[in-house]
């Protein structure tokens, strides 16, 4: 699938991007990827880094999301696009929601005109727990990149063309994440949590990487697959990090949620099992039923009970402290 083939990562100097561009280039025989990001350092920093440096199947190309022009330039002769740029930091968006819709939803519906108009096979976005049921901003702008994605389907007439959507919860360790802040003070004599009952579902950055590679495999275009993957209570994870510290409540931040959540019950009556993972179908009012049909096909899958869901506090697998403290000493 990947052999031969031009991939453009967009967001690419990120913790996923570095990743998937590291894995992409021990394991396959690839014509060319292209990094994508509007930060001149990050890409300085990355293209020093021994995971990459003077790799000649690497591009740098400096440009957002938002200009269409130039990421329609940056598309040329492009096989496949990994879509991970976004604004992710929730009361930062919160602050400044126009940043989030611009980069977001308009930054996304940039990708998708300009992967048709360049004739791209394929797109996978990667989207966010917090696109399911949104109360925050940053999670409204992740949804409705998602049904961009989706429905970009619609348009694709006689191209080969696909585009789909990995829906996955906190990525361990990530720039921006709680283990991280945790780290930094755990020497302090108490560490700051929002609530006592919060729960969050966890993937590791190979997890990650792993399945967006085997999505790119599955993927017929409209799906957006789920993975199945554990909860941490978050109370655990501060005794996983600093077990002498004491717990000060600072009260939920704006747009918090205490569960994350990934399939709601609405989403269920679209939604199949496939055994590791879900995959939540696109509606009929989009793509025909032999298209549906083909997904589930390919994903063997079975339809979700009614009044499934899928959240970080009716999980059936949760991390014990002990596995906390190993994931994050790896």
């Amino acid at each position: 699938m990947l052999t031969n083939k031009t991939i453009l990562i967009t967001g690419g100097t990120g913790s996923f991007g570095q990743k998937f561009t590291e894995i992409l280039l021990k394991n396959f025989k690839l014509k060319k990827i292209i990094i994508y990001s509007r930060d001149e350092f990050k890409q300085f920093q990355m293209q020093q880094d021994s995971r990459f440096k003077n790799n000649q199947k690497l591009r740098f190309f400096i440009g957002d999301v938002r200009d269409l022009d130039r990421i329609n330039f940056a598309l040329k002769k492009v096989d496949i696009v990994v879509h991970a740029a976004a604004l992710k930091q929730v009361p930062t968006l919160e602050y400044n929601p126009f940043e989030a819709v611009k980069t977001n939803i308009l930054g996304s519906q940039n990708v998708i005109s300009a992967s048709l108009n360049n004739k791209v096979k394929k797109i996978i976005a990667l989207s966010t727990d917090k696109a399911a049921a949104p109360i925050n901003l940053y999670g409204a702008t992740k949804l409705t990149s998602d049904k961009l994605f989706v429905s970009s389907n619609n348009y694709v007439g006689d191209r080969n063309f696909a585009a789909s959507v990995v829906r996955y919860g906190n990525v361990m360790s990530s720039r921006g994440s709680v283990i991280p802040y945790f780290k930094s003070n755990k020497d302090k004599k108490f560490l700051e949590i929002t609530d006592l009952k919060m729960t969050r579902f966890n993937i590791t950055l190979d997890q990650g990487v792993k399945f967006v590679l085997d999505c790119l495999k599955k993927m017929v275009g409209g799906e957006i697959f789920v993975p199945k993957i554990p909860s941490y209570k978050i109370t655990d994870l501060a005794k996983a990090i600093s077990p002498n510290s004491k717990l000060k409540i600072i009260g939920k931040r704006p747009g918090e949620k205490i569960n994350e959540e990934m399939i709601t019950s609405s989403d269920a009556l679209y939604s199949i099992d496939c055994k590791s993972y879900y995959v939540i179908l696109p509606s009929l009012g989009y793509l025909s039923k032999n298209h549906i049909k083909k997904i589930i096909k390919i994903n063997k899958g079975k339809f979700c009970k009614e009044n499934f869901s899928y959240n970080s506090g009716n999980n059936e697998h949760f991390l014990s402290i002990s596995e906390l403290k190993k994931l994050i000493q790896k």
